[in-house]
């Protein structure tokens, strides 16, 4: 049994009625991690299932997931197969089939369905409200990349003082030059490097976190981004389109390992061998998206952080997890990249990302 048909179940269960959630996911994989085969169905509904309903309805996802027929539920549908085995590049797809624009004329249903949804995990976001949290996140996520590109200015260099300038100024007070004038330099907008993390444990996550990094490439003209799972592949370009839904057709048709493993140390060891020496710089902010969850070394994870860290600005490491209410990063991958974090903050809900503003002036203002 892999790690990935187990998420693939957690979403298909959830898609099916269950509160098959993050933890749940979690929990499941641990669970399918140490019990046997003839009994993972009832370990897998003993960590699903959080009520009598869920308990009774457990056994009919379970056969229909696996190719079954009980309880009047259907086999899963050829295209729903489809979905939970894409993972990852069925989202990207699916998100594009009604493209924002075309529900602009639909209204939110209030300013209480819009603070909701800001706060709510993405995890967790109904299909109903799916549409609604699109429309908010594409104009919100527009609007927090909008700004950041208009703070994350380096800090403007004093140049010569600037004597014209200076005599001028001097003259309300007789001459006396009481405030110095400086010629001062263009200042140069911070560089972004983004990696998001695709793998199967980031499924229900990749691609709101996608959404974030094209609107941070639309609004920074010195921005990269790369996806990875078992390899890294640079998507910078197909970001650049303008329209999204263009952007996450083009991504979808990438081969990055979408929904595998992940193997976070071997993919930074591949950037900094062929993209580093042209990507990174002091004014650069290095971005990690992900969970976490390696199953690489963590020396190599350790090692390749630390060469990133000491060539960028900052280090910003933003995961999913840290929503949870009793998350602790004690997996291995994560345990051996804090110590060369500078910035350690959650990535879950659309509020968590725009969180990420406050981080990064603060960051520009050091």
């Amino acid at each position: 049994m892999t790690a990935r048909r187990v998420v693939e179940f957690c979403r298909f269960a959830r898609a099916h009625g269950l509160s098959a959630g993050v933890a749940g996911t979690l929990d499941a994989l641990q669970a399918a991690a140490v019990a046997p085969p003839e009994t993972l169905r009832f370990a897998l509904r003993g960590v699903l299932s959080s009520s009598k309903e869920e308990w009774e309805r457990f056994d009919a996802l379970f056969e229909a997931f696996w190719g079954g027929r009980r309880a009047g539920l259907e086999p899963v549908p050829k295209n729903d197969r489809e979905r939970t085995e894409g993972g990852t590049v069925w989202a990207l797809s699916g998100a594009v089939e009604g493209p924002v624009g075309d529900r602009e004329g639909k209204a939110v249903a209030g300013a209480s369905l819009h603070e909701r949804l800001r706060k709510t995990d993405f995890s967790q976001v109904p299909q109903s409200d799916q549409p609604a949290l699109e429309q908010i996140a594409q104009r919100l996520l527009h609007q927090t990349s909008w700004r950041l590109s208009r703070r994350l200015k380096s800090a403007e260099p004093r140049g010569p003082i600037d004597l014209r300038r200076t005599i001028r100024r001097s003259i309300p007070s007789g001459g006396d030059p009481i405030e110095l004038r400086y010629k001062s330099r263009k200042p140069n907008q911070a560089r972004l490097v983004i990696l998001v993390d695709v793998s199967g444990s980031m499924n229900l996550y990749s691609v709101f976190l996608l959404r974030f990094a094209h609107a941070l490439e639309k609004h920074f003209k010195r921005a990269e981004t790369f996806v990875f799972a078992t390899s890294l592949v640079d998507v910078t370009g197909a970001l650049r389109s303008r329209q999204l839904p263009d952007a996450l057709q083009e991504l979808a048709r990438t081969t990055a390992g979408w929904s595998g493993g992940t193997r976070i140390g071997e993919s930074l060891r591949d950037f900094n061998r062929h993209h580093a020496r042209r990507s990174l710089s002091r004014d650069t902010l290095f971005i990690m998206l992900s969970d976490g969850w390696d199953t690489g070394e963590p020396e190599v994870l350790a090692s390749e952080l630390h060469a990133i860290k000491r060539r960028v600005r900052k280090l910003i490491w933003l995961n999913p997890l840290l929503g949870l209410e009793n998350y602790q990063p004690v997996t291995r991958g994560m345990t051996a990249a804090l110590p060369h974090v500078d910035v350690f903050a959650p990535a879950h809900c659309l509020q968590s990302l725009m969180d990420l503003e406050k981080h990064l002036a603060r960051t520009a203002r050091r």
